[in-house]
């Protein structure tokens, strides 16, 4: 049987310093931040809790990557961010495009999103 898993990458890199300016222009000019998976599942103290219980909820497992992260783990050139893959043992499959994660307005839109892509991965 494969290991599954959902991979979602943001559009930001990781570290203490880059997390403390995307925070600053995340309040400064939300317009311009280039994340919108971070912009959706993201307030101002951290991850929403309606997300977190979505995504633990979620049947397989999922992990949280930065694009820097991305880039160290996995020799996937081109990919576009922020995206979300699923992961068969080291085989990554394009699962929800960043063109389609920043079509979502709202937390709502990024759920019903997930929820579509799983269904259509699981045969449901």
């Amino acid at each position: 049987m494969s290991k599954v898993s959902i991979v979602f990458v943001y559009n930001a890199d990781s570290g203490l310093v880059n997390e403390m300016k995307d925070y600053v222009h995340k309040i400064v000019s939300p317009d311009s931040y280039e994340c919108n998976l971070c912009a959706i599942t993201y307030g101002n103290t951290g991850m929403k809790g309606e997300w977190k219980s979505f995504v633990n909820d979620l049947p397989v497992p999922v992990v949280f990557l930065h694009k820097d992260e991305f880039h160290e783990q996995f020799n996937y050139p081109g990919a576009s961010f922020p995206c979300v893959y699923l992961q068969r043992d080291n085989k990554l499959d394009l699962l929800i495009t960043s063109d389609e994660i920043n079509e979502c307005n709202e937390l709502e839109d990024l759920k019903a999103l997930v929820k579509d892509k799983l269904k259509f991965i699981s045969g449901n």
